[in-house]
């Protein structure tokens, strides 16, 4: 089975919340849209879910046209982050209804529904629920109940939107490990929704990145960390360092040093290097080639530790460096500072790469 969306929009008033965004999921895939508030990730899944109707675009299953579809020919489970469960059934009824309610000439026989629930609150680790209420159990138990309920129907797509969002910490990341489990357990094609950087990226096959109701990038988690193709993708994945610098030739230009830009960048002008701790090394001897900084803290124990350096400039760096190495340095240090990659964001191009002002007329 593959899902592709081809040029959806969709406007709210004068918002655009979809801007011709096009993607693939493919058979079995577990997908993550990943974005901040506003970028349209969710508006994305009620179109697929069927709850919304875009202004123009189109969505193919297989080849057929998936929003020509009724919502229950499309065989879709969904799964919101209120649970959405009926608080008058038991677990075992909320599970069974989406094969309760199908009508007499498709409804499977209660016995068929009932060895199809006893699966489902196996899978999902909730064995000996079927008969409290949803009021019964705690916030991670009334998702596993929805999520086997969304699978109850065996849907050919699994639509989840921020399904963790109501539940601590701790409890977020025992029902994603859950839900891996679960996905490749049953082999459902699932687009999942979320803000969370670390849950997309510990969730997916791959990550689709959205901003602005546009896709910023589309990727696997290894792919995005390694090759961000903008400042934006860079930003919204990690911690980042900021410098000034001049862009030339895809090469930022510093005071003492130079590093290689990423991603599609190829303006010339004068803007900002966002740069990962990870990839600040520093170097004690007095010759050394790189930008003078001075050790003003050191934090963190264990493999990893924290250094933040000054520049004469005043700006602030932060470096990531393993135990072995920063124990090689201490606070008041001077010392050279070099980075391995950047992502360039060039604020005030080049005259060359302005365009040109507009002609007035007579």
């Amino acid at each position: 089975m593959t899902l592709t969306v081809d040029g959806i929009a969709k406007r709210f008033g004068r918002f655009p919340a979809l801007a011709g965004v096009s993607l693939e999921a493919r058979d079995g895939e577990f997908l993550t849209l990943l974005g901040p508030s506003g970028s349209g990730k969710t508006t994305l899944l009620r179109v697929l879910a069927g709850l919304d109707k875009p202004d123009r675009g189109h969505v193919l299953l297989d080849g057929a046209d998936f929003l020509a579809m009724s919502a229950r020919e499309r065989r879709v489970g969904l799964v919101f982050q209120q649970y959405a469960l009926f608080r008058h059934m038991t677990v075992a009824r909320n599970i069974a209804f989406g094969l309760d309610v199908r009508p007499a000439s498709s409804r499977p026989h209660r016995s068929v529904i009932k060895q199809r629930v006893e699966e489902l609150l196996a899978l999902a680790r909730i064995e000996g629920l079927g008969g409290r209420y949803p009021a019964q159990l705690s916030g991670g138990q009334r998702q596993r109940v929805a999520v086997a309920r969304a699978l109850a129907v065996e849907p050919q797509l699994l639509l989840l939107d921020e399904p963790f969002g109501a539940l601590d910490t701790k409890v977020r990341k025992e029902l994603r490990a859950e839900l891996r489990r679960i996905h490749d357990a049953t082999g459902v094609t699932t687009i999942l929704v979320t803000h969370d950087q670390e849950e997309a990226m510990a969730l997916a096959d791959r990550v689709v990145l959205m901003n602005l109701g546009r896709i910023e990038q589309i990727g696997t988690p290894e792919e995005l960390d390694a090759s961000p193709a903008s400042p934006f993708a860079f930003e919204f994945l990690g911690e980042v360092n900021r410098l000034p610098c001049q862009v030339v030739d895809g090469v930022a230009l510093f005071d003492g040093f130079t590093a290689p830009t990423l991603g599609e960048e190829r303006q010339a002008g004068q803007g900002e290097a966002l740069f990962r701790p990870s990839d600040v090394r520093l170097d004690a001897a007095p010759t050394a080639d790189g930008l003078p900084v001075r050790i003003v803290a050191m934090g963190g124990r264990g493999a990893l530790r924290s250094v933040e350096c000054q520049a004469l400039s005043g700006h602030r760096v932060s470096a990531e460096l393993p135990e072995h190495l920063a124990g090689q340095f201490e606070v008041g240090q001077r010392v050279k500072l070099t980075v391995r990659r950047v992502v360039a964001k060039v604020t005030n191009p080049s005259p060359a790469e302005r365009p040109a002002p507009l002609a007035k007329s007579a």
